[in-house]
């Protein structure tokens, strides 16, 4: 029987960046693949990772700014990117400006689910 997910549940992190996972290990136990709506300030950056997933992340609003062995990506609204396990890779928003915006949001699909241990970000 479909599951209904009326709302997600919120992960708090670092940097002022909000995750909204609808699908994954913390809101539904699914450790297969996982559903966030992220919403970070301009300006906002995290450290390098080489996770241990796949992402799939569509920008709906603003851009989000990937950076990976040299080359910068800007991923505007209405665009997608994707990451491959096991390639080190840093996220950020650039500033008000460059992104048109105050804020950015994107969903980030992950395979298989985003856990933090699964990240293994720089200052992990």
């Amino acid at each position: 029987m479909p599951e209904l997910i009326t709302s997600p549940e919120l992960i708090p992190v670092p940097g002022g960046k909000q995750i909204n996972e609808y699908v994954g290990r913390v809101r539904t136990g699914d450790s297969a693949a996982s559903v966030a709506h992220m919403i970070a300030p301009a300006g906002w950056s995290e450290p390098e990772q080489t996770p241990q997933f796949d992402e799939f992340t569509l920008v709906l609003k603003g851009v989000v700014r990937v950076e990976s062995a040299g080359n910068v990506i800007d991923v505007r609204a209405g665009q997608a990117v994707v990451t491959r396990a096991g390639e080190t890779v840093r996220y950020s928003v650039p500033s008000a400006d460059e992104a048109g915006s105050e804020t950015t949001e994107y969903v980030a699909v992950c395979v298989p689910a985003f856990a933090p241990d699964l990240a293994h970000r720089a200052a992990d």
